[in-house]
C-alpha cells in the first residue's frame, strides 16, 4: 500500500487525532481504546543511494509507504495510522532534500514521536561519492542540490545537510557496491517477517587503501599473509584464481585462522539471533582488496553457507587498481 499524497490520507480519517500516549481517540466525544500505534520506519540518505528501492522493497512487504513526507506531518501520519483500527500497522515514510525546507522540523518531530512512545527507526542509505556521480551521470540527471554548480557540489552539501541525520540512524546501509537486488535483500534481512532466513551474512573483501567500508559490522585484515603481489607470475590474477587461493591458504597461519574465525562466527551469528539481528556485513580486507581478501572471502562466504547462513559475496576493489 502506498501514497503519494498525504493530504488524501488525512480527508479519509477526518475526525479527532487519537492519543497515543494512551492509546484512545476522541471523535464526536467517543473513546477508542483500541486505538495501537503503528510502527514507524524513516527511510533517508544520499540521493541516488537507493531511497526509492528501499521503500519499495517494504511496500512489497506490506508497509504504508509515504514518499517525500514533510518531516512536520510524520507525527500526524502516525496519528493517522493509529485511528485505522489496525489496518495501517506499519509505516514507512520518505524524508530527502526535496522537502529540505521543512527539513529543519524533523528532530522535533522525532522528539514528539519519542515522547509518546511510537516504536521508529531511521534506516540511512550512503554511497560514496564516485558511486553517486556515476549513476547520476549514467541517467544524465542533476543533482537536486547542485544548482548551477557540479554534481559533486551537489553531493557535498547534501552530505553536510545530512550529517546529523545520519549519526542519529539505526541502521545505515552503504549501497557503493551493492546492486538493486542485493539491496532489497538486506532491507528483507532486517524488516521482513519470520518466513525469511534467521540470519543473512555480505561477505565483503576490500582494500585498505581505499578505506574500510562504512557499512562493515565486523572487520578481518589478512595482511599478516604474504602479499601475492610481489609474486610477478601471481600479481596478474585475483584471489579468484586458484594459483593465488593456492598461495594464500599454503601460507603458515592460514588454515588455522579460517578454522578459528569460523568457529568465532559461529558465537556471534549465536548472538546476533538471540538479539533479533538479521543481517551482517563481514569487510575482509588487504592492502589492495585483490589477492588475499578475494580469496579469504570466496572461502569464509561457503563456510558460512555450508552452515546454513544465507551469504552474498561482494569484492569491493577488485579491478579497481
Amino acid at each position: 500500500m502506498t501514497t503519494h499524497d498525504a493530504h488524501e490520507q488525512e480527508n479519509e480519517y477526518e475526525g479527532g487525532a487519537p492519543d497515543m500516549s494512551t492509546g484512545t481517540t476522541e471523535p464526536d466525544g467517543e473513546n477508542n481504546a483500541d486505538a495501537a500505534i503503528p510502527e514507524l520506519v524513516i527511510i533517508s540518505g544520499m540521493s541516488g543511494a537507493g531511497r526509492s528501492t528501499a521503500a519499495k522493497c517494504l511496500e512489497d512487504l506490506g508497509w504504508f509507504v509515504v514518499d517525500n513526507l514533510p518531516p512536520a506531518l510524520i507525527p500526524t501520519m502516525v496519528e493517522l495510522g493509529a485511528r485505522s483500527q489496525g489496518n495501517v500497522a506499519r509505516i514507512a515514510v520518505v524524508v530527502d532534500v526535496r522537502g529540505r525546507q521543512f527539513f529543519d522540523n524533523l528532530r522535533e518531530s522525532l522528539a514528539d514521536l519519542d515522547a509518546k512512545q511510537v516504536t521508529r527507526r531511521i534506516v540511512f542509505l550512503e554511497s560514496s561519492d564516485e558511486a553517486l556521480v556515476r549513476r547520476f551521470e549514467s541517467v544524465r540527471r542533476p543533482h537536486p542540490l547542485q544548482g548551477d554548480g557540479r554534481i559533486v557540489d551537489g553531493i557535498a552539501a547534501e552530505r553536510d545537510l545530512l550529517r546529523e541525520l545520519r549519526g542519529d540512524a539505526d541502521l545505515v546501509i552503504d549501497t557503493s557496491s551493492l546492486n538493486v537486488h542485493e539491496l532489497r535483500a538486506k532491507m528483507d534481512a532486517q524488516f521482513a517477517g519470520d518466513e525469511e532466513p534467521e540470519l543473512r551474512a555480505t561477505v565483503m573483501s576490500f582494500g585498505f587503501k581505499y578505506g574500510l567500508p562504512v557499512d562493515a559490522d565486523l572487520v578481518v585484515d589478512m595482511r599478516f599473509l604474504p602479499n601475492p603481489h610481489w609474486v610477478p607470475e601471481l600479481r596478474p590474477f585475483t584471489g579468484l584464481n586458484d594459483e593465488v587461493a593456492n598461495y594464500v591458504y599454503n601460507q603458515p597461519g592460514a588454515k588455522e585462522f579460517l578454522d578459528r574465525y569460523t568457529e568465532l562466527l559461529q558465537l556471534i551469528a549465536a548472538g546476533y539471533r538471540r538479539e533479533g539481528k538479521r543481517y551482517v556485513t563481514i569487510a575482509v580486507g588487504c592492502t589492495g582488496g585483490k589477492h588475499r581478501s578475494v580469496a579469504t572471502a570466496e572461502k569464509l562466504a561457503a563456510r558460512l553457507a555450508s552452515e546454513g547462513v544465507e551469504t552474498v559475496v561482494v569484492h569491493r576493489d577488485m579491478g579497481r587498481e
